[in-house]
């Protein structure tokens, strides 16, 4: 069903600084202009201490890419600050806001995660904006997350037709937490492009909080303030990751009382949903088995079916990393060591035109990552 019409690199790994040689997180956003830009974390590591905002920009419909130079200052506040995720979305033409998780680094020799009470470093979500195709930003505002810790962005922000902007964040529990995780998964809407947002709703929790519904990624669908969320899914009590999960929802409807995210038959972890005109479900998923994939699949029934059939294998991966999980009796702390050693993974898609969607991921060997793109022709009859 689809084609690969070209692929690339957006940001080679090899040709960056030291300061710059793991670049992941990847986010995309097309802008009315017809710019696309690319957002990362890059560092020194996956989750370094001094890990930045990174953004570059193409004016071809992705086919070459340029880094701009915009510098995001380590300091928020007076506190030393590393960057977790960035996310884009044009609220209105020509005025772009850049949603980003900052991590308190006041304390450089504290991990990201802490393996004895699993928790997380305190962390902020923030709001720039910018309205020269991302050059320059004002400065930092603070998000209202309602009193939830443990968070972070999980991308991409989406914008209804009616101008309705969706943040998406995850909860879990701070650094210095000796209690249990309670892991959920949020959405913060704003319906005047930023200026101020809704209380967090929940869009997915385990009652039990057995399993978790991390990294849910949100595509629009097809009426204004709905939308479509794919989670990985992790098993506590099984101990190994199930297969992607989905739901479909209201930005207005919190669901703690419904039914529960339904399982699909797609394996892997993190995967982006898009929604095209003609009512086809596309995932772009990543799966770390062995090989590891980054693979385009399609659901023509709104999620309930996913034929291998309609599946494109987009990137094959070999692993170097030294990692210590499989999938099957996973250590949950030693699983969290191997999420700062994958070396390839975060799969980004979006639309370019009725017949086209740009897929990007970061991609590497364990001490250098970059960016990479792929056009897909996803038109039926495409590849006949």
């Amino acid at each position: 069903m689809f084609t690969i019409e070209d692929q690339g690199i957006i940001l080679d790994a090899a040709r960056q600084p030291d300061a710059r040689r793991i670049s992941y997180f990847t986010a995309l956003c097309p802008l009315n202009s017809g710019t696309i830009l690319c957002g990362c974390q890059t560092g020194t590591a996956k989750h370094a201490v001094n890990s930045t905002i990174g953004l570059s920009r193409s004016t071809d419909g992705g086919r070459t890419w340029q880094a701009l130079p915009t510098e995001f200052s380590g300091e928020v506040d007076g506190v030393s600050v590393s960057c977790g995720a960035v996310e884009l979305v044009e609220a209105e033409p020509g005025r772009l806001l850049l949603f980003a998780t900052w991590f308190d680094r006041s304390d450089p020799t504290r991990p990201l995660f802490d393996p004895v009470t699993e928790g997380i470093l305190r962390s902020k979500q923030l709001l720039a904006v910018s309205v020269d195709d991302g050059l320059t930003f004002g400065p930092w505002q603070e998000l209202d997350v309602g009193g939830l810790k443990g968070c972070s962005l999980t991308g991409p922000v989406v914008r209804w037709d009616d101008g309705t902007i969706g943040v998406a964040f995850e909860s879990f529990k701070e650094y210095d937490d000796p209690g249990p995780g309670r892991h959920g998964a949020w959405l913060m809407t704003s319906r005047d492009g930023g200026r101020s947002f809704a209380p967090p709703v929940l869009v997915a929790q385990h009652p039990q909080h057995q399993v978790y519904y991390w990294d849910q990624r949100l595509c629009v669908g097809r009426a204004s303030g709905e939308f479509t969320a794919m989670f990985w899914t992790h098993d506590l009590a099984a101990k190994r990751d199930l297969r992607v999960h989905l739901r479909h929802g209201r930005c207005d409807e919190d669901m703690s009382s419904a039914d529960a995210p339904q399982a699909t038959t797609i394996p892997g972890q993190i995967a982006a949903p898009l929604l095209l005109d003609d009512g086809r479900l596309l995932a772009f998923v990543v799966d770390r088995g062995r090989p590891g994939t980054m693979t385009l699949w399609c659901s023509r029934d709104h999620g309930a079916s996913w034929s291998e059939r309609d599946r494109l294998i987009v990137y094959t991966h070999d692993e170097r990393a030294a990692v210590t999980q499989g999938r099957e009796n996973v250590d949950f702390k030693q699983y969290w060591e191997d999420m700062g050693k994958w070396s390839f993974g975060h799969p980004a898609i979006r639309r370019l035109d009725d017949r086209r969607v740009l897929l990007a991921w970061y991609a590497g060997t364990p001490d250098r990552m970059g960016l990479r793109w792929a056009r897909v022709n996803v038109a039926e009859g495409a590849n006949r």
